[in-house]
Order: C-alpha cells, then structure tokens, then sequence
C-alpha cells in the first residue's frame, strides 16, 4: 500500500519526503483547492521546485483542483489545471465533472484522481467516472464502514484510495454546505469551512472566545487547548446543558485495521492535515511508515505502542475509527 501524505507547504512537502511518504499532495494557492488557507500553498514556482525534490527522492506529487468550479470564475480552474499538467505534476485530484472534462479535452491519458469531494460511495459512481473520464484512482469519503470499502475495493475498475488518520468531520465530503449559512463561503466552492477573515478571537482574561462572523463557536478555560472555530466542532446550548451538540474534536485513526484494509485491496492510505505544521507531518508521516513497512513487508499486526504515538497528535487528544466499524455490518 503507498503512503499519501499532506503538503501543505514547502517545509511540509521535505518533512513528509525525508520521513518516507510514497506520495504528497498539495494544492494551489487559490480557491481550487479544499485547504485554501492564508499561508497556505503553493505558487507556480514552488510546485517546481517542490516536485524537483520529490521527485529526486522517489516520491510521487499529486494536486488538488478539488473544489466545485463557479461559472463567473471558471478560468481559475482551467488554468489551474494548465499550470499543474505543465508543472511535471504526477496527477491531478479532481471532484468536478466539468474539471475533469477540461483535462481530459486536453489529454486523452493524463492521470485523475477522483476526489474525496465527489463523494463516490457506490460502484456505480466509480464505473460512471471511469468510464467517462477514465479516472485512475478514487477516494473514499469517510462514511463507508470496512464491509462496504471492501466490497468496493473488490469490484472497483480503479484503485481505492483512504484515509488513514487525521481529523474527522461527519459530514459527507462535497455536500457540506453548514459553513455557508454563517459566512456564505462552503469549503465545496471556496476551499476553507472557516475563512480566517470571519474568525474573531477573544481574551476576556479568565476565558478565550471564538467566533465566526460574530456568532460564539466555543469558550476556553485558561489552560484549556482551543481548537480552530467550525460551526459543526463547536460547543452550544442545548435543553440547558453546554455541549458539542454535532461532533466532537476527534482524529481517525485506522492503524488497528491496517491489515483488513491490505486485504481488501486497498491501493493507498493518505494522511489528512495540510493545515498542519511541519513537525506535525514529520511525526505522523514517521509512524505510519512503520506501520506501513510492517503490514507490507511482513504482513504483521501494528504494535499498540505505534498507535500511542499518534495520541498526542490527535484532535481533542483522542481517536476512533469512525464509520469503519458498525457492528450491524
């Protein structure tokens, strides 16, 4: 199985390479890509230089144009798409139709990824994107339990793609639309659920607020971690009682069923966190090549000490396999 890892920098991009990721994927500093955060990205000249780099260290480069184009700035993704299959990128991570016909307009052959934004959850989805666009590879959204990835990954005309570890959200990627009813701007068209220009932080001495466009997401105690404000992460009053009405921060993290996945046939784990700091992506892109050289190479089960390295590391300091398990499955 290959290793995909979050670049959502240069120094990330070296970090993920040196500590053994098969693959990294970034995205463009604009609204194309699902992570489009100030200080985030890359520019034409570094894509260049970022793909010189892995690429002289075995590692493949693969680019998000991930969100849903809007017709009155169509020409951002088409020349996003330009810039990229000129760039000597390995493949393009598309959710749009109309994206994905540019490229194929363009080239007959050039390598797509079906995104995790498109939310392709059955065989008919996958057989209509291949058949259409002749995609390479999909990502699964992460609300399929392991019976239904693994039904997938059997029947599948295409590799299968999934996450491995990182943040979690319950929402069906690509049809989250909760953080346009607060700012108007969806992380499906514009690439970011929370746009820094609406969030507002607030030390009132004892206690930090946040909000978002004015509305209060969450209160810290003095010590307390405080998380980035997303309306679905946030802590509200319900029947009297403050909680995390949606979800609570929590990271998923699958490395327990590393070998169910190998055997249902899964091409490739990838990494949430392009967001994330550099030491961050060393950490975690260290750990999970063991796991993944073990399960490999020696078809082994994950030592439990591999999983508590990654506890720190985790949103809210704990983790869970998510939708993989459902006993009724």
């Amino acid at each position: 199985m290959e290793l995909v890892c979050p670049a959502g920098n240069y120094q990330s991009l070296i970090k993920a390479v040196d500590h053994g990721a098969n693959a990294v994927y970034m995205g463009l500093k604009n609204e194309t890509n699902a992570r489009n955060f100030a200080g985030l990205n890359f520019s034409d000249k570094q894509i260049a230089k970022a793909i010189e780099y892995a690429h002289k260290n075995g590692c493949k480069v693969y680019c998000a144009v991930n969100t849903y184009a809007r017709e009155h700035t169509w020409k951002h993704w088409t020349r996003s798409v330009d810039t990229i299959m000129g760039s000597g990128i390995d493949t393009i991570i598309v959710a749009d139709i109309g994206v994905m016909d540019y490229i194929r307009s363009r080239s007959d052959n050039f390598p797509i990824h079906l995104s995790v934004q498109a939310s392709a959850t059955n065989l008919e989805s996958l057989n209509f994107y291949h058949r259409n666009f002749s995609i390479k590879r999909a990502v699964l959204p992460r609300v399929l339990s392991l019976s239904q990835v693994s039904m997938l990954a059997r029947k599948s005309p295409v590799e299968i793609e999934v996450f491995g570890f990182g943040s979690l959200c319950i929402m069906a990627e690509g049809r989250c639309y909760l953080s346009s009813y607060l700012t108007g701007e969806s992380p499906n068209t514009h690439g970011v659920c929370s746009p820094a220009s609406f969030v507002r932080w607030e030390d009132n001495g004892s206690t930090l607020e946040s909000r978002l466009n004015g509305l209060l997401i969450d209160r810290f105690e003095e010590n307390e971690n405080a998380g980035y404000p997303t309306l679905c992460k946030g802590r509200f009053q319900v029947e009297g009682r403050v909680e995390h009405a949606l979800e609570e921060p929590t990271s998923l993290n699958t490395m327990a069923i590393l070998p169910e996945l190998k055997a249902a046939g899964v091409k490739a784990i990838k990494i949430e966190g392009r967001q994330r700091s550099p030491s961050y992506v060393a950490s975690v892109t260290r750990t999970w090549r063991k796991a993944m050289d073990l399960i490999n190479e020696q078809d082994k089960n994950v030592p439990s000490d591999y999983i508590d390295e990654l506890a720190n590391l985790a949103e809210g300091k704990q983790t869970t396999i998510g939708a993989y398990e459902r006993s009724w499955q």
